[in-house]
């Protein structure tokens, strides 16, 4: 499956121009023959909101969520969007996930929350593993610095992810984490990861860009540089298949010698 990867910090604070950005990258997607499209962390609104995150937090089902569903089907691509999500009073810092032909197919919470900024505004979720199928892969959803806890992608794994898809709000000093971690993660847990960054500088943040589809084999499928741009990359079902294969770290596990992780 052909995978888009959309580096762009769209128009913070405006979910109309976000919505618009979104629309005409998912063209851009279709036209190359991408089967998914991914934005980053937070991409309907920004991610330096602060207090404005509670007005423009919206339900998973919402008007937005509706028009990303008709953005999906107007284009036939699969759509994964990061936005502050509103259940009741609490706010969650979410990632869905939206078939080609509008259903809404998964809807993951960050569960990791990064920093004082998160800590004050997010509710941190609870659900460590959220995966859907897409065009014959196992997608699951992550967010951000949930990646950089191995004991999450192993989750993945181990519940048999084969794309593990990452809006991403990562800035500067940590840029390591795409150069180097993401690769990692693939290639340990035997998965495709696709890391999707923000851009440029947001208030105090400057996000480094660097975008990522990392291999099983630790290679870079596709890596964006540090502008705006729709980068693309396959995941290949059979190559991911050969290198299960060759290497079974999940067949050579001994969980228990494990126990004291947890």
């Amino acid at each position: 499956m052909r995978t888009a990867l959309l580096q762009s910090s769209g128009r913070p604070g405006s979910v109309v121009g976000n919505l618009k950005v979104l629309d005409e990258a998912a063209g851009r997607a279709a036209a190359a023959g991408a089967g998914l499209l991914i934005a980053p962390e937070l991409f309907l609104t920004g991610y330096a909101i602060g207090a404005d995150v509670h007005r423009l937090a919206e339900p998973a089902d919402g008007d937005s969520a509706d028009e990303i569903a008709e953005i999906a089907g107007r284009h036939g691509v699969a759509v994964v969007y990061g936005y502050p999500e509103r259940a009741s009073d609490l706010v969650f810092n979410s990632a869905q996930l939206i078939a080609p032909d509008g259903t809404r197919l998964a809807n993951y919470r960050k569960t990791h929350l990064f920093g004082c900024f998160e800590q004050e505004w997010f509710t941190p979720g609870d659900e460590p593993v959220v995966q859907a199928e897409l065009d014959g892969l196992r997608v699951g959803l992550m967010i951000c610095y949930d990646v950089e806890f191995p004991e999450n992608v192993r989750a993945h794994a181990l519940a048999g992810t084969d794309l593990l898809v990452v809006p991403t709000a990562q800035m500067h000093p940590f840029q390591f984490v795409a150069e180097s971690v993401v690769p990692v993660r693939a290639f340990e847990n035997q998965l495709y990861v696709a890391y999707v960054n923000r851009v440029g500088t947001e208030g105090e943040f400057e996000f480094v860009g660097l975008s990522t589809l990392a291999g099983p084999d630790g290679g870079a499928r596709a890596r964006a540089g540090r502008t705006e741009e729709l980068v693309l990359g396959d995941v290949d079902r059979a190559f991911l298949a050969a290198s299960r294969e060759a290497n079974p770290y999940l067949k050579d596990r001994r969980p228990g010698l494990y126990g004291s992780l947890v």
